[in-house]
């Protein structure tokens, strides 16, 4: 029965959380620890019967981990193309979400239009980390847009959380560390101040290679800086809280 859902290239995954599965496409892109990480980091703050959107949602993973990591009421996700936002779609069906889960293919600069003015509780994004090259070539791939700054800015996340996000409410990201200054700036010339940031480390001895932020709208000037997370230990094997998070152990 599940063959329904799949498309050419296309195969469905066992996420090993409540039965959960996702249809992914190897060909464009599949889900990485980053978006695993995102969920877990967001799930803290997210508050029962909250009003949740996914901001560059891809194939909706992010979303349909929420729905079993929190207590959230209803999550929207928003994929700016189509073929990847119809896989989305499938991913609810497949699931049986579709009365906590809704995937529109939209463009986050409509979100105050969609949703309305200072309506949402809580927004996770796992954006796009490369900024768009002059010259770019196969700026319309489906890859290249979800890799590159071609159709999503950092700028335009931020503007957009700012528009739809209550007073109090916030904003989830993961990125890149060179880009922790912009993503500051952005959030405070927009009045969300950043509350909450976490580096990640792929090994203890290494730098950090990602980074998790959170800041909220209207919040006071007051940044917690949470303990490091390191991907493998010594052994060169995951550790105890990476497997912890994928609810391993």
């Amino acid at each position: 029965m599940e063959n329904k859902y799949l498309k050419e290239n296309e195969r469905i995954d066992d996420l090993q959380l409540d039965g959960l599965k996702l249809i992914q496409n190897p060909e464009w892109f599949c889900f990485g620890v980053d978006a695993v990480l995102l969920a877990d980091f967001a799930k803290k703050s997210i508050k029962k019967g909250s009003k949740v959107v996914d901001f560059c949602t891809g194939n909706g993973i992010i979303p349909i981990l929420l729905s079993a990591k929190s207590d959230a009421k209803h999550i929207t996700g928003m994929e700016i193309q189509e073929c990847v936002a119809d896989l989305a779609k499938r991913n609810v069906s497949l699931n049986n979400l579709e009365d906590k889960l809704l995937m529109l293919k939209e463009d986050i600069k409509n979100a105050e239009k969609l949703f309305g003015k200072s309506s949402i509780d809580y927004i996770t994004c796992n954006p796009p980390y490369k900024e768009a090259e002059s010259g770019l070539k196969n700026a319309d791939d489906v890859v290249t847009i979800a890799r590159h700054e071609v159709l999503c800015s950092l700028e335009d996340i931020i503007l957009a959380a700012e528009k739809i996000l209550k007073p109090g409410g916030k904003i989830a990201l993961i990125h890149r560390p060179e880009r922790l200054i912009d993503i500051i700036w952005l959030m405070r010339q927009n009045k969300i101040e950043p509350k909450r940031l976490r580096f990640i480390h792929p090994y203890a001895e290494k730098t950090a290679t990602m980074i998790l932020i959170e800041g909220a709208k209207h919040g006071g000037k007051k940044l917690f800086l949470e303990p490091p997370l390191y991907i493998y230990d010594e052994n060169r094997n995951y550790t105890e809280e990476i497997n912890r998070i994928y609810g391993r152990i």
